[in-house]
């Protein structure tokens, strides 16, 4: 089986159990938006120092495969889908909540703004972050266009960037507010 198809040659690109559609169509500015959190999410996973943090982004990088393949699925194969594969469901994201309630009993959070910086697992999170947060907002805007047989996925994605923010705080739990803040540059302390 061969990396490269030439079918996506002219712009357009297959749809989950047929049918094809642009490569500018809002659906895959969302399923791009996501592809690129996941990488991110990855980088974050080979940089974090802790073990909880990388099981919980390996989950979550497989749940946005799952919201990858509803992106990629067209409103009259959603059944299909069901079926054949996993959907979004309200219980992943009450496992995100859950989680992030977790972290919140280990962590004290400055009153402050967090500079993004002060350790390479952080920092990658912080991007992993801004990158959901974007997918959500193209998720947003292809649900607008048309609208997604699933309202679960945005509920992920808003809640995502929420435990993204949770686990850079948790890798970065031992350093002092002055540095995860930007008070004071880390090679100062």
């Amino acid at each position: 089986m061969r990396v490269y198809t030439r079918k996506g040659d002219e712009g357009e690109t297959g749809l989950l159990f047929g049918g094809r559609a642009s490569k500018a169509d809002e659906r895959f500015d969302a399923a791009g938006a996501v592809d690129t959190a996941v990488s991110a999410m990855g980088l974050a996973r080979a940089l974090c120092a802790n073990d909880r943090t990388k099981d919980v982004l390996l989950q979550a990088q497989h749940d946005m495969f799952t919201i990858g393949s509803e992106l990629a699925t067209g409103p009259e194969h959603y059944d299909e889908l069901k079926e054949r594969f996993s959907i979004v469901t309200a219980e992943m994201v009450e496992r995100l909540e859950a989680t992030i309630d977790e972290i919140d009993r280990q962590i004290d959070l400055p009153h402050n703004f967090i500079v993004p910086g002060a350790s390479a697992g952080s920092s990658a999170l912080d991007l992993a972050r801004g990158l959901v947060r974007e997918a959500e907002r193209r998720t947003v805007a292809f649900n607008g266009a048309i609208r997604l047989p699933n309202g679960e996925v945005l509920r992920y994605l808003n809640r995502l960037s929420d435990l993204l923010f949770m686990l850079a705080r948790l890798e970065d739990k031992d350093l002092s507010f002055e540095i995860t803040t930007g008070k004071i540059r880390r090679e100062q302390s």
